[in-house]
């Protein structure tokens, strides 16, 4: 294929994608107060209620909402795109890896945005409340809360994925594979892992970067005994 080949290949691949991606927004954007009802169910227990501090925030919110769901929905298809554009430039060795990567990176992603949701996000959620009860009442801006909550569980899910692809990065390095992780070792996978929680997001309170650095800690380390026992 010539480069223009390639080239228009791509356009018809970007094409697909946002067409895809924009279709999913639309689907989202029809069920969108029902989404809202779900990302508010980690507070609405605790008597937070929540507030349209200007107009049109409450539309534009739920427009944001649609669009980080939509993306969220729409990725697959992008990811097959891109996954289809650079398949025929790989070698067998490379193909044969490229399943168990994708697979993995995706589980991974989704398994962060869930732990969030679940985990992550109403212990965050919680001390906040908790630190005001008594002093202030918990009216909080709509538009605010959800950049809050959106912003942590994609950075949640991201911070799964780079974690979790020790494994696929050891590929052809033998770092892990002629020991234990040592002390030192864990110092450094600690220090990263705080690291990482600490700058992925926006909460600053210590039981939320905890609460992510202990499975960040984990997907670490299990990566690095996976690359262990396939001798990579």
């Amino acid at each position: 294929m010539s480069l223009f080949d390639h080239l228009e290949e791509l356009r018809q691949r970007l094409f697909v994608s946002v067409l895809a991606v924009g279709a999913a927004m639309l689907g989202c954007f029809a069920f969108s107060k029902e989404l809202i009802m779900i990302l508010e169910a980690p507070v609405k227990s605790q008597g937070v209620r929540f507030l349209q501090l200007a107009p049109g925030e409450f539309f534009f919110t739920t427009v944001k909402v649609s669009g980080y769901c939509g993306l969220l929905l729409g990725s697959p298809i992008i990811l097959y795109e891109i996954i289809a554009f650079v398949l025929p430039g790989l070698t067998s060795s490379e193909r044969r890896f490229l399943g168990p990567i994708v697979l993995g990176s995706s589980v991974l992603f989704y398994a962060g945005i869930f732990f969030s949701y679940s985990v992550l996000t109403p212990a965050a959620l919680n001390f906040f409340v908790t630190y005001a009860e008594g002093v202030v009442e918990s009216l909080w801006s709509i538009d605010q809360y959800f950049e809050f909550v959106l912003v942590l569980m994609f950075s949640t899910g991201l911070s799964f994925q780079l974690h979790g692809s020790r494994y696929t990065t050891s590929i052809g390095t033998s770092r892990f594979s002629d020991r234990r992780p040592n002390v030192v070792n864990l110092e450094i996978c600690c220090g990263w892992c705080s690291c990482c929680s600490s700058c992925s997001h926006t909460v600053n309170d210590p039981l939320t970067q905890m609460l992510l650095a202990g499975p960040l800690l984990g997907l670490y380390l299990g990566g690095a005994w996976m690359a262990k026992l396939t001798g990579r």
